[in-house]
Formats: C-alpha cells, structure tokens, sequence
C-alpha cells in the first residue's frame, strides 16, 4: 500500500483486534511491543516491502537472535493483515532445527528444587507452591488462573485458552497443599493464586519473583523464568511414559511438532550420545 505510516491509533485498534481473536495476553503484549519498535525505527517513513526488509537487516546486525528476528516479523506480518497493509511481507530467516537446547537456559530439576526451597526459606510460600503448580501440571503461566479453589477440590482444572477447552488433573499432593493454602489465606472461592488486593497475579510479578530467587539458589537467571517450568514438566512426563501424543493432548498444543522442541535433549547429554558411538579410535 503506497504511503502507508503507523499510527498510534492504528496500534491500538490492533490491541482490540487480537484480543477479539483471544490471544493470550502475553501475545498481545509482545506484538504490540514489537511494531511500536517498528514504527519508531521507521521514524514516519511509508511501509514497503523495502523497509520492512531493512528492518530485518537492522535486528540480524544489532545481534538479534534468529529465532527472535523471526518472531518479531510474525508480529508484523499479523499486524500487516489487520491494517489491510498488502506487499510488504518479507521471508522469514531460515533456521535449522536444534537438536539439543541451550544450556544456558535449561533448568535441571536440582535446580527447580533450589528455587522451591530457596522460595519456602525466604518466607515466598506463595511463590514456592506456584511454581510446584506450573512444573506438576504443565499449565502456561496465563493459565495460572484457572487453578481454583473448586479445581483443587475437583482434582481437575477445565482450561480454556486459544478457542480451546482442555482439562488438566491436578495431583492429589498438590491438591492437598492448594486447599491448606487457600484455607490459610481465607480464600473459600475463586482463583488461589491472587494478590492482597484479590487480582490475578501477573506474569510480570510471577517472572521478577522468581529472578529475584536466583542468587539465594545458586541458579543462574538466564534458567530461570515461569515457561521454564513447563519444559521441566514435559521432559520429565516424556521420560516417564515416552508418549508424545498424550503430553501434546496435557500441554495443549495443536501439533506435535510444538510438542518435540519441548524434548530437545541437554547439550551434556547429546555429546554423551555421540560418545557412545565409538566412532573415534
């Protein structure tokens, strides 16, 4: 489209639309974040497909990772849509499939197990069994909100998120210590996981307080954020039952392929694997 600018309005109407197409709300937040970044390097410069590629070129040369590049044009290509915006989609960058994750950013269960308790000894009893929560269940942290008082009682949580509705059972043991807990904050309904005020904690607040245990843990914060958590639960869920189509159907996703970028194995245990195959003299 000839001499297309953003503007703020624009933006905002954008926010409506994905919140009517019931994006989770970290997903509106990032694409918001993502095209306001756009637009300011645009600087009042008309959208073509010319400077949406040097918009590419300028993230892979400010040290942008492939992965995120990418996932900030798919912020753009969405917005491009809604705004009727045509001929200004650009190539996504290419990216090999790992097959190991990063270990910079694996969180083993010793380390899982430091938080928890570094989370009870700092006297974060709210923080500890929230994080037992997302890694015995594998909820989404914008999913925290659908563990209630009468999904502990049900031993089972009916989740609705992206036009879907799946349930996930809660475990007996952490049944038993949502109730005691609600009962102990006198929470007799409703979402366990609120704040004095009696709203819904935050992402935000979920990600700082857990940062904010690292040091007394001895874990490094490059490991250590709320999806974290849901990794752990699916490597350990696959390891017990090695079936990738029922841990797709728990963590809710739509394709397996979702499913196996959760089961990468560690970078240690994939030099161990090539080890084993003696093929160095």
């Amino acid at each position: 489209m000839e001499n297309c600018t953003i503007t703020a309005e624009q933006i905002e109407n954008f926010a409506i639309y994905l919140r009517n197409q019931e994006r989770a709300e970290g997903t509106v937040s990032k694409y918001l974040h993502d095209v306001r970044a756009f637009a300011v390097w645009m600087d009042g410069r008309s959208v073509t497909k010319e400077t949406v590629a040097g918009w590419k070129e300028h993230l892979c040369e400010r040290g942008y990772a492939p992965v995120t590049v990418n996932s900030m044009l798919a912020a753009l290509h969405s917005f491009f849509y809604f705004a009727d915006i045509s001929g200004c989609k650009v190539k996504y960058l290419k990216i090999q499939r790992r097959v190991f994750r990063d270990p910079v950013r694996e969180l083993g269960r010793s380390e899982y197990e430091r938080l928890v308790a570094a989370a009870r000894e700092t006297g974060k009893g709210r923080l500890a069994l929230l994080m037992e929560t997302i890694a015995a269940t594998g909820i989404r942290v914008s999913e925290v909100k659908y563990i209630t008082v009468e999904a502990a009682r049900q031993g089972r949580a009916e989740i609705a998120l992206k036009g879907k509705i799946r349930t996930i059972l809660v475990p007996n043991k952490l049944a038993r210590k949502l109730l005691k807990y609600a009962k102990k904050q006198k929470i007799a309904s409703g979402e366990i996981f609120i704040t004095g005020s009696g709203k819904s904690i935050s992402r935000r607040q979920i990600w700082a307080e857990m940062k904010q245990l690292c040091k007394y843990a001895g874990v490094e914060p490059s490991k250590v954020f709320p999806h974290n958590l849901r990794h752990l639960f699916a490597i350990t869920h696959y390891k017990a039952y090695k079936d990738i189509a029922k841990l797709a159907d728990v963590l809710g996703h739509s394709s397996i392929e979702t499913t196996r970028i959760y089961l990468l194995t560690s970078g240690a245990e994939h030099a161990r694997q090539l080890d084993r195959l003696g093929l160095v003299s």
